[in-house]
């Protein structure tokens, strides 16, 4: 009897597609706050909002990290590119991976918390140096993605199925024997996220303080340009095209 039962009960489904896709949860709901979940929140609010709601800076437009290139990855490889006089370092590029960017940014002022949501990790800023074959290695790993965050100066064109084309980085094409130095998070540089051209270099620094957090280090930049009364702005400028 219990056999014919659970026999009875067995599944005929089967798993045919898997698909991600990201929701914004942002001030924007804050229009129709659901009653019960305000009453169940509130004995908890005051304390969170005196941590989450200190202002860094200012953006000027809504930001958001799509492949291949996008605003807020173009900003977040940029920022670490300026981080390294920080520590003694000057790299000629900068790597944030997309799947490292957990939120969008929307304009105007950007809190404690909003940037704790872009990058919610505990990802170090690390410096690597790679030979010219080991990037462009990493560059068709990047093109087989899809596309990912590089800073200022880097002109990729990949194909639509993930194929490296062309590759130039400051106006140059990568020559194989050439050292470049290269500014990342330290989850990437240990060859992370199908980035296993990282594991060919050399001179690694990776400093381990909680202070070279990448959040720590993204507030910085923002804390910075609001002292000097700067509005924060990125733009997607082909640093990765998609050959039609």
């Amino acid at each position: 009897m219990s056999l014919m039962a659970l026999t009875a009960c067995t599944s005929h489904y089967s798993l045919t597609d898997i698909r991600q896709t990201r929701i914004v949860v942002d001030r924007r709901f804050d229009a129709q706050p659901n009653q019960k979940a305000v009453q169940v929140l509130a004995p908890y609010k005051q304390k969170v909002d005196s941590v989450m709601s200190p202002v860094m800076g200012t953006v000027a437009h809504d930001m958001s990290a799509v492949r291949p290139e996008s605003d807020l990855s173009n900003l977040l490889s940029d920022i670490l590119v300026w981080a390294g006089k920080n520590y003694g370092e000057e790299p000629v590029l900068g790597i944030y991976n997309m799947g490292g960017i957990r939120a969008a940014l929307t304009k105007g002022p950007v809190t404690y918390g909003d940037v704790l949501a872009v990058a919610p990790f505990e990802n170090k800023i690390s410096f690597v140096t790679l030979s010219g074959e080991s990037l462009l290695r990493l560059f068709q790993q990047i093109a087989a993605r899809g596309g990912e965050g590089v800073s200022h100066g880097a002109q990729l064109v990949i194909s639509a199925d993930g194929k490296l084309l062309s590759a130039r980085l400051h106006g140059k094409e990568i020559v194989p024997q050439e050292k470049y130095r290269v500014a990342t998070i330290d989850y990437l540089v240990q060859g992370n996220d199908g980035f296993s051209a990282f594991r060919e270099g050399t001179d690694l620094n990776a400093p381990k303080e909680d202070k070279n957090n990448s959040r720590f280090i993204i507030m910085d930049y923002f804390k910075q340009k609001a002292a000097k009364g700067e509005i924060i702005s990125a733009k997607v400028e082909g640093r990765i095209v998609v050959s039609k």
